[in-house]
């Protein structure tokens, strides 16, 4: 292998362990929903501060979404939880909390169409 591949890829690879925290994207989406012609899906906003996390998420839409935050901690004996799901009714905003004892390595909401 030539030396003027290996480098570039080592570099790409190096940046890639190297970037801070914040830099990571928390968003997870699923494609199927993104893609769909009937639209639906409360939109959050998620901040961690501390040890403390709180979720907001509003409904523009006529469909109920059942919202649940998830949040992942950076200690293996902290307990990761994962939130009883909140119903976000049409044009309605809802406030989602959660915690870990320390760090917060990262937190997110998933969304379920109301039976």
């Amino acid at each position: 292998m030539r030396l003027s591949r290996l480098i570039p890829t080592a570099a790409a690879v190096a940046f890639v362990f190297v970037l801070p925290y914040e830099a990571v994207a928390h968003a997870r989406a699923y494609l199927a929903e993104a893609q769909s012609d009937d639209p639906f899906g409360a939109a959050c906003r998620v901040r961690v501060d501390g040890s403390q996390v709180t979720a907001y998420c509003h409904n523009p839409y006529p469909d109920t979404d059942r919202v649940s935050l998830h949040v992942e901690c950076v200690h293996w004996w902290d307990l990761d939880s994962d939130g009883a799901p909140v119903a976000a009714g049409p044009a309605q905003t809802v406030q989602l909390t959660g915690r870990c004892w320390k760090e917060v390595r990262t937190a997110w909401v998933t969304h379920r169409r109301a039976d």
